[in-house]
């Protein structure tokens, strides 16, 4: 798949858009995400130093380390807002062909539009080639999802932080992707709005089936919320840990407290097994 990447500033959203070979199909449901040797220097300083990794299709996947670690720059490559300087990146479609990814992305902070109502903040997620009523349809249906169909005529301003972040998450939805990457999204919200959002979260995915990638700091939530935990360390896989319990999980399960804690030791290097 050849695969161009355009920043898309319109809105504020940064949704990238893609531009890829006409013969590749569209993809419809979810993504697999192939990565092969992937590398990205900004000048003399190499980020990423050849990650190669699959993501099955519907799978969650977090990604954790140190800052400076590459994780953000991975999620930006993912969603073409950066190039990679090597390797190659696929998404590939049920049949295992390359396919065009509808690929969004939720960023920490919501950047919902202030001058738009919150139904019409998440009509953007829809873009321009869709008849408004229907727009406003769906909007108003992925908004019941995230718990928010009261506030359709809201102004984001009138909202809590987890409640724009809840408006930007169905920006994202609504267009039903395939791949949804996820950078540090509930990194600025208090504790328990932060749970309750996981749970969210965790309820969306299962139900919509979509591939989701999560840039996270917080141990606890890679654990609570991913198929799979990756850690990245200079660059490098340093670590890909299963994480074998079904969902919904429970905070405070101690089988997946001895996970962190394999996370926690890989990360700061205290274990010696990469």
């Amino acid at each position: 798949m050849t695969l161009i990447a355009h920043e898309r500033f319109q809105g504020a959203t940064d949704e990238p858009e893609y531009e890829i070979d006409d013969s590749a199909p569209t993809m419809a449901g979810a993504a697999s995400i192939t990565l092969k040797g992937l590398q990205k220097s900004f000048g003399g300083n190499s980020v990423l130093r050849g990650i190669s990794l699959h993501i099955p299709a519907g799978q969650f996947v977090a990604v954790i380390g140190k800052s400076g670690c590459g994780k953000s720059t991975l999620l930006r490559i993912l969603m073409g807002l950066d190039e990679p300087t090597a390797g190659e990146l696929h998404f590939e479609n049920a049949d295992g062909l390359d396919a065009k990814a509808n690929a969004r992305i939720v960023f920490q902070e919501p950047r919902l539009l202030p001058w738009l109502s919150v139904v019409d903040n998440v009509v953007v997620g829809l873009g321009d080639k869709i008849d408004k009523r229907l727009a406003r349809g769906e909007a108003e249906a992925v908004l019941a999802e995230v718990q928010l169909a009261e506030k359709a005529e809201e102004w984001p301003a009138r909202l809590s932080g987890g409640q724009r972040q809840r408006v930007a998450l169905a920006r994202a939805l609504v267009s039903k992707p395939g791949v949804l990457a996820l950078d540090e999204p509930l990194g600025a919200l208090d504790a328990l709005t932060r749970i309750s959002m996981q749970e969210l979260l965790n309820r969306v995915w299962r139900e919509l089936g979509f591939t989701a990638v999560l840039v996270t700091h917080d141990v606890s939530e890679a654990v609570h919320l991913a198929d799979r935990v990756i850690v990245l360390e200079e660059g490098r896989i340093a670590l890909d840990l299963a994480i074998p319990y079904p969902h919904p999980r429970r905070h405070g399960n101690p089988a997946l407290a001895e996970l962190e804690g394999r996370l926690l030791a890989a990360i700061l290097g205290t274990n010696g097994g990469h």
